[in-house]
């Protein structure tokens, strides 16, 4: 892995880690990029930067109490008193944590994290025993926004946020592998001697430097143009443009270093694009504010306070060029309206270890620890001398699981009439589009196919891109239009799901709506059978979205009624296209 100094086309970030290392209480540096875009490498090399600071790494699949500690079961056991061991945050305190791919990261883990974030320190009553953990670290964390957006709140409680730059060009892509190839350490360990050398000058220069009332009105009137909420934002800008200045060996506040906390701290909070009328600026005192200790750390009055308006700062107007193409890679706006992808969750034998209980272990998953533990505290009665553990049947405790709770999506397609075809390409790129997304959510998607006197399972539930396009390729169509006998295969599928955990089942029909199929035979039958198979959908919960895709529009057309039958939505769309579709489904859905 290449040092620090040595990533080419990434003076941005470089700066953002420079900062965290010279003021620790911006908390911590966000790098959103995608896979293989040097996230990794940036965070590492963190670590060069202040020698002597310890680097803990968070994994993934870390445990509540891999992060709290817990009871050391050895030493309990030898000792005959409980003995606690640390967990990662204690580790972690005073020094810097890296956790990769925050969105990837249990909700308990993040609930810890902004906890710790928040208040330097987290506090645990359990095992009878009521303990404080110190957790003052700085964070380091990474994400691909194309795995899934972190929680806001997480991104919230770090002070720099930075989304790396795609490098296009040639002679960069050239550069980054010849250096990979051939690295000259003694260049790299120069500049980087010459960048720690910077930090120490950085330090003694921060306590000169004072924030003047101009600059304050410039960050609050840029955080007021963005859209951005709350006042956390506002004292992260205000450490940011002093570190930026202190790395300049400056004793003043520039524009440049107002620019440089707009970039880092404000523009990724955004939620808007600046309006042509500007924010109002906020009334303040003509004196100076010192930096640190003695700034106000509430600014809410000066933010009450604004009564007139005049036009946004320079600052702004000279980065307002960025902003489109910026937001929308804007996690703050994407994520406003709350967490959409949340499908809930199921307990089970797979999934997130949650807790242990007492119960009888016949079937279940015995908590080694757990029950040693709770045996600890006896051993001293039940020992009587002998040198082996007592165990006794109160004291088994078993695992208890929690995975996410995905949805499934039938597609019922039909595949009968001269509009078939079109209708296969529309399902097509619609469930392409779902399943793109499916492993975030946990999702899955079914397609069936009906046409003749039946309906087929054309792809059971899956997230695989590929076996759906084996299954669409080659299809049959013409003839009848049996629609009873695809509310029967879809009541089936769904009772499957079901019983693999699926909690939220939902029903895409595109057809025309036309059935002249009976299950039995008779056609006088077929929309007595209907209503009785649709009764049953809508007992077994099962959302219904049907989409009419005859070419002339009837009022009170058979797809219409068949809507009304399944107490679902109805649209008319016979040339949707794909992505439209996708739309759709998603919105018309998310309702139910």
């Amino acid at each position: 892995m290449l040092p620090l100094p040595a990533l080419v086309a990434f003076d941005t970030p470089r700066l953002a880690l420079c900062m965290l290392a010279l003021e620790p209480r911006l908390r911590g540096v966000a790098l959103s990029a995608p896979v293989g875009s040097g996230k990794s490498a940036l965070l590492r090399g963190f670590s060069a930067l202040i020698p002597d600071l310890p680097i803990i790494d968070l994994p993934l699949g870390s445990d509540q109490e891999a992060l709290l500690g817990g009871l050391d079961i050895e030493a309990t056991l030898r000792q005959g008193k409980r003995v606690f061991r640390d967990g990662l945050f204690a580790r972690a305190n005073g020094s810097a944590l890296i956790a990769e791919a925050c969105n990837l990261l249990p909700e308990q883990t993040i609930n810890l994290l902004l906890g710790a974030l928040d208040e330097g320190c987290v506090r645990i009553e359990r095992d009878g025993v009521s303990r404080r953990i110190e957790t003052r670290f700085r964070l380091l964390t990474s994400f691909d926004p194309a795995e899934g957006n972190p929680r806001a709140h997480l991104l919230d409680r770090v002070g720099l946020i930075v989304t790396l730059p795609r490098i296009q060009a040639s002679a960069a892509r050239r550069e980054i592998l010849q250096r990979h190839l051939h690295p000259n350490s003694a260049e790299w360990t120069e500049e980087l001697e010459l960048l720690r050398a910077l930090i120490d000058s950085a330090r003694q220069a921060l306590a000169d430097i004072i924030v003047t009332k101009r600059v304050q009105r410039q960050l609050i009137n840029a955080a007021l143009a963005l859209g951005i909420e709350g006042h956390r934002a506002d004292q992260f800008a205000r450490l940011a443009t002093c570190a930026s200045a202190a790395l300049a060996l400056r004793s003043e506040i520039s524009d440049d270093d107002v620019e440089t906390a707009i970039k880092l701290v404000l523009l990724p909070r955004a939620t808007r694009l600046p309006q042509q009328d500007s924010p109002p600026e906020p009334s303040i005192p003509d004196q100076l504010t010192p930096n640190p200790e003695s700034a106000p750390t509430d600014l809410t009055d000066e933010r009450d306070t604004a009564a007139s308006a005049e036009p946004i700062d320079e600052v702004l107007e000279a980065i307002a060029v960025n902003l489109t193409d910026t937001l929308d890679q804007m996690h703050f706006v994407r994520q406003r309206g709350g967490r959409s992808g949340s499908r809930g969750a199921v307990e089970g034998s797979r999934g997130r270890h949650i807790s242990s209980v007492p119960d009888s272990i016949r079937r279940k998953r015995l908590d080694v620890i757990a029950t040693l533990r709770a045996a600890s505290r006896w051993q001293k009665v039940r020992a009587k001398g002998h040198t082996r553990v007592a165990i006794k049947a109160e004291d088994f405790r078993i695992k208890r699981f929690r995975s996410k709770a995905g949805s499934l999506f039938i597609f019922a397609v039909d595949a009968s009439g001269s509009m078939a075809l079109n209708r296969m390409r529309q399902a097509k790129g619609a469930v392409h589009a779902l399943l793109s997304q499916a492993y975030i959510n946990r999702d899955k998607v079914a397609l069936v196919t009906f046409r003749g006197d039946g309906a087929d399972l054309l792809l059971p539930p899956t997230n695989s891109v590929e076996l759906l396009r084996r299954a669409v390729d080659q299809i049959p169509t013409g003839g009848g239009t049996p629609v009873a006998a695809t509310i029967l295969r879809t009541l089936e599928v769904a009772e499957q799901a079901r019983r693999k955990g699926f909690k939220n089942v939902s029903l895409v029909m595109l057809t025309d709506g036309r059935a002249n199929v009976a299950l039995k035979g008779d056609r006088a039958m077929v929309e007595q059978e209907l209503e009785v198979l649709c009764r049953s959908v809508i007992d077994a919960r099962i959302n219904a979205l049907i989409i009419d895709t005859q070419r002339s529009f009837l009022s009170h057309s058979p797809g219409e009624k068949l809507a009304k039958w399944l107490s679902g939505q109805y649209l008319y769309l016979p040339n949707a296209s794909a992505g439209q579709l996708t739309t759709i489904v998603k919105q018309g859905l998310s309702c139910k």
